[in-house]
């Protein structure tokens, strides 16, 4: 009989109007930061697919399952909109209810590659939101790479200060009360 552990983390990406609308999440859901690192690398390589997101955009991790899931599915991460203008994610948003993560892609247009060389760099974001005054460490993990699938930066990191990081720290505001 399989352990948790050996269950794989399955992912499948789905679109929603022609845009990357979220990810699909089956077998178990990303167990440490390191696994939700390769999550987020899956993620930021859809990113870089031309047309596939037009902006920087936040997702929200649910462990809810959708209408009529597929064998195995654990729940779903979902694209609640954009970083800034209209329809953007504000401030708060999911303090009522605080997922259980929030990951924001950035596509190539978006951002400054941290390797002046590369080009056509899409980059992310996911924050796991602790409850520090429980000795539940906030998480993160940050990546960037390229359409190839050359990974030009992948850092995780437990015990993070959200607010030392530009992306960590807006989505921290997210699911600030």
């Amino acid at each position: 009989m399989n352990e948790p552990e050996d269950l794989p983390v399955e992912v499948s990406p789905f679109q929603a109007q022609g845009r990357l609308g979220g990810f699909l999440v089956s077998g178990r859901w990303p167990a440490n930061t390191v696994e939700w690192a390769r999550f987020l690398l899956l993620a930021v390589r859809m990113a870089t697919v031309p047309g596939m997101l037009p902006t920087s955009t936040v997702f929200r991790v649910r462990e809810e399952l959708p209408d009529e899931p597929v064998p195995g599915a654990v729940g779903l991460v979902l694209a609640e909109g954009p970083v800034l203008g209209e329809n953007a994610v504000s401030p708060g948003q999911f303090a009522r209810h605080q997922p259980p993560g929030l990951i924001v892609l950035h596509p190539p247009n978006e951002i400054r590659p941290s390797l002046p060389d590369s080009d056509d760099v899409a980059a992310g974001c996911v924050l796991l939101p602790g409850i520090p005054h429980l000795g539940l460490e906030h998480r993160a993990a940050w990546v960037e790479a390229d359409r190839r699938g050359n990974i030009t930066r992948m850092v995780s990191r437990a015990g993070i200060d959200p607010y030392e990081d530009a992306d960590t720290a807006v989505l921290a505001l997210f699911v600030a009360a």
